[in-house]
């Protein structure tokens, strides 16, 4: 029942790298590239969001297969 070392070693990369893309893509201003309406900023933080998981989980499987490769 005992958690291994390697999972909680990938769950906490995985929170690093949404962190850090979190934090490279707040630099984007992304309410201009939205279509003007109702709530803009409000679907902008959320694409942020959903964006920063994406990029997060992507850059996360990458270091793992190049961890796990070798």
């Amino acid at each position: 029942m005992g958690v291994k070392i390697n999972e909680i070693a990938r769950i906490l990369l995985h929170f690093a790298m949404f962190g850090f893309s979190f934090y490279a893509l707040s630099s984007l201003n992304l309410g201009k590239i939205m279509l003007p309406g109702n709530n803009r900023a409000v679907k902008a933080q959320l694409l942020l969001i959903l964006l920063s998981l994406a990029l997060g989980y992507l850059s996360a499987q990458f270091i793992l297969a190049i961890v796990y490769q070798l």
